[in-house]
């Protein structure tokens, strides 16, 4: 138990570290600018530059853990990512805090698919569920709070403050780590070059040209040549998993209905919730008139949601199965999306405002709870690391394409200069892309959605499906 308890710590501060930086810089961009120069769309890469190495390497990551030990890999990631947290609070210019942000990404895709293994390992599968919930609720409000978090600490100390926060936290976290968490080894313990390589290159393609949507447009050359360079490789990596004997992601795993149905509905899930709260968190200032600080207070009721439901919801899905828990948490996060868009406007009171914030709160609680107990279940034991990674790339892809291609939604329609008339289309399809989530769960099926492993069938042989998941 006591194991137990010091790996949800532990994994969940490295979580909470991770996560938060997805969106803790979006309140602090006109300080940023202020004080380094730059266009708007030069300090988009400090979003930009950590989600992109961020998404690029979780797979690797997860791979390198499973060949030289997860606690080692583990602690090497948190060390990377303490030091850039330390270099771009120093940082005098765009330039070198971009630099310091791509290798602050490449610690955190270190740190997450290994930190979701590490707990699973330390917990018994009895008490899965209650784990992953509490850790579901830290990475969830994190992510939902780092609009908050970085407009207050801009607010009232320095923009710096917001990169010199996960300092402490890191130099906290290498002893604990080191002493109370144990080694572990996935199967084989070999590293899968030529497949590294391939979704590397090909994750780095469709990122590149994602986050270079809202500078260059979709039709333009860097986009489209990375669109298709990114395709052409992952179709290549698509191959290397079904034809080579030990890939690093195995494709038979998407056979199974849980491993496939999860993956989709957290690419989707992502897409919709980064690109909304992307827009909102600056609706509540440029349109609100609020600042950062009252802006983030006020979008409490949805960012403060996960520490009270995920703990529960991770409760009922041990009872009832994750399952039901996150496809009504994606349905109620559509929801609230949906209210968004049907009052927003110029002069929308917050009262009118209140009723989305708590139905999208409730409901990303609810998702964030079971979401990783479902990846877990889908695959044998010695298979959730490298699941965990393809699972956390999928989403960090989702969040790419959702602030890409809602922030490109909503230029088209007059941007800043419009922002109530402009913000109103993206909100819809971020609450579609939600229901499409909320549809992919559904494709999971009943039986072992409620957090047991699936069950491991002796080798067939090369080329052929080697393991059976009883979820397919």
């Amino acid at each position: 138990m006591r194991r137990s308890l010091w790996a949800l710590l532990i994994t969940g501060l490295a979580g909470f570290m991770a996560a938060l930086d997805n969106l803790v810089v979006t309140t602090a961009l006109p300080s940023i600018r202020q004080d380094l120069g730059g266009t708007l769309e030069d300090l988009e890469w400090t979003v930009s530059a950590y989600t992109l190495t961020f998404a690029v390497l979780l797979m690797t990551g997860a791979a390198l853990g499973d060949r030289f030990g997860r606690r080692r890999l583990f602690l090497a990631g948190i060390a990377l990512f303490t030091a850039a947290s330390a270099a771009a609070a120093l940082s005098t210019g765009l330039d070198a805090l971009i630099v310091a942000r791509a290798v602050q990404g490449v610690g955190a895709a270190v740190m997450m698919p290994l930190s979701m293994t590490l707990l699973s390992v330390a917990t018994p599968p009895e008490r899965r569920g209650m784990a992953f919930g509490i850790k579901g609720a830290v990475d969830g409000l994190a992510v939902a709070g780092g609009p908050l978090i970085g407009g207050s600490l801009t607010e009232h100390i320095s923009w710096h403050w917001i990169f010199w926060l996960n300092v402490p936290l890191g130099l906290l976290l290498l002893p604990l780590a080191r002493f109370r968490l144990e080694e572990s080894y996935g199967p084989g313990n070999r590293l899968d070059l030529s497949g590294t390589v391939l979704v590397s290159g090909g994750l780095f393609g469709i990122v590149f040209a994602v986050v270079n949507v809202g500078t260059h447009g979709w039709t333009s050359g860097r986009v489209l040549t990375g669109l298709v360079a990114g395709a052409v490789l992952l179709g290549a990596f698509v191959r290397h998993g079904i034809r080579k004997e030990r890939p690093m992601l195995p494709m038979r795993m998407f056979r199974g209905r849980a491993f496939s149905g999860i993956n989709a509905a957290g690419l989707l899930m992502f897409l919709g919730m980064f690109g909304s709260i992307f827009l909102l968190s600056q609706f509540m200032q440029q349109v609100g008139g609020y600042s950062p600080t009252e802006a983030g207070l006020r979008m409490l009721p949805w960012t403060g949601m996960p520490v009270i439901v995920a703990p529960l919801a991770g409760y009922l899905s041990d009872r009832v199965g994750g399952r039901v828990v996150a496809i009504t948490g994606l349905v109620l996060q559509a929801t609230g999306l949906a209210l968004f868009a049907l009052v927003i406007s110029p002069g929308v009171s917050y009262a009118a405002q209140l009723p989305a914030l708590i139905a999208g709160g409730v409901g990303m609680a609810m998702y964030f709870a079971p979401a990783s107990q479902l990846v877990m279940a889908s695959v044998p034991e010695a298979e959730q690391g490298i699941a965990s990674g393809a699972n956390s790339a999928m989403r960090e892809v989702g969040g790419a394409l959702g602030i890409a291609v809602l922030g490109s939604v909503f230029s088209s329609r007059g941007g800043y200069a419009d922002f109530a008339h402009a913000v109103t289309l993206p909100l819809w399809l971020g609450a579609l892309a939600v229901g499409g989530a909320a549809v992919a769960a559904m494709v999971i099926p009943r039986r072992g959605a409620g957090g047991t492993a699936a069950r491991r069938v002796p080798p067939q042989g090369r080329g052929e499906l080697r393991d059976q998941l009883t979820t397919a």
